[in-house]
């Protein structure tokens, strides 16, 4: 009787994993945790906090999946192109903390009114900085871990600009300025080796980016990205292809013009963009 006592109590002890908070021994209970890789997210969340207030945020669903997945509560996140602060959002409704580095000094003030209206203000911190500056970016992170006696982050967030297909502000570090794919993605890597540096070992990082034509050319710029995120030391665990279609702003009116371009041009339309997930060894 207390064998088989103590193997019942084995199959319906916890089954945790290291790095979140799901219990595996009642797997069956996560509907809403996605494991599929292509996701179709029919439109952007738009409560919590949430607005579609800037072109090219990001989408909060994305945030929730990857929280959920890879992080636990109480656990600290950087996101090192904050924009309109999706993920500090996210973080505090989730009960995680997020240090959020953001290039445009308008964008830090706008978004600390949004956190401090959340109630997420002690959640938050913003450092207003190029992530592409290892030496001085980096050292407001690792002093912004050491308020909560933090020597790494627990997960690193990286959604930058797609390139040159919007340009965010007119800043000379704002890669979204850079003149060229080469210097847009030697600027990346340097973002990457900054995620890889400040993140703890064997945690996870995501990458959300979409690819972009050039001339007549498909450059395959998440590819690309995900290459010198391997260059930074990541390993790469995951590609999910996302949707666009009903998370886009300000281009539904054109899709008949972008159509005929098509036609036109030899080329199709993209309705898809990656979320790229990494594990630090």
């Amino acid at each position: 009787m207390l064998e088989k006592r103590l193997s019942t109590e084995r199959r319906h002890a916890p089954k945790k994993i290291a790095y979140n908070d799901l219990d595996l021994s009642n797997w069956k209970q996560y509907d809403d945790i996605l494991t599929d890789s292509l996701w179709d997210i029919p439109s952007r969340e738009r409560s919590a906090g949430h607005k579609l207030d800037y072109h090219g945020n990001c989408v909060p669903q994305i945030l929730t999946q990857m929280l959920k997945r890879y992080t636990k509560a109480g656990e600290t996140i950087v996101d090192f192109f904050l924009g309109s602060g999706t993920s500090a959002i996210e973080s505090h409704r989730l009960d995680r903390r997020c240090i959020g580095i953001e290039i445009q000094p308008a964008m830090v003030d706008y978004v600390q009114e949004k956190i401090q209206e959340l109630g997420a203000d002690a959640s938050t911190q913003i450092i207003n900085a190029d992530s592409s500056d290892k030496t001085w970016t980096g050292k407001k992170i690792r002093q912004a871990l050491q308020e909560t006696n933090l020597t790494h982050s627990q997960f690193a967030f990286l959604h930058p600009p797609y390139a040159d297909i919007i340009r965010f502000s007119s800043l000379e570090k704002d890669l979204s300025n850079a003149d060229s794919t080469e210097a847009f993605l030697e600027g990346f890597q340097r973002v990457a080796e900054l995620a890889f540096e400040v993140l703890e070992k064997n945690r996870f990082a995501a990458l959300v980016i979409g690819d972009k034509y050039t001339d007549g050319e498909l450059i395959p710029l998440g590819f690309y990205c995900m290459e010198r995120m391997n260059r930074a030391g990541f390993k790469t665990k995951s590609i999910i292809v996302k949707n666009m279609t009903g998370n886009e702003k300000g281009k539904g009116r054109t899709a008949n013009l972008w159509r005929y371009r098509a036609l036109a041009g030899g080329f199709y339309l993209f309705k898809h963009e990656y979320v790229m997930v990494f594990q630090k060894p």
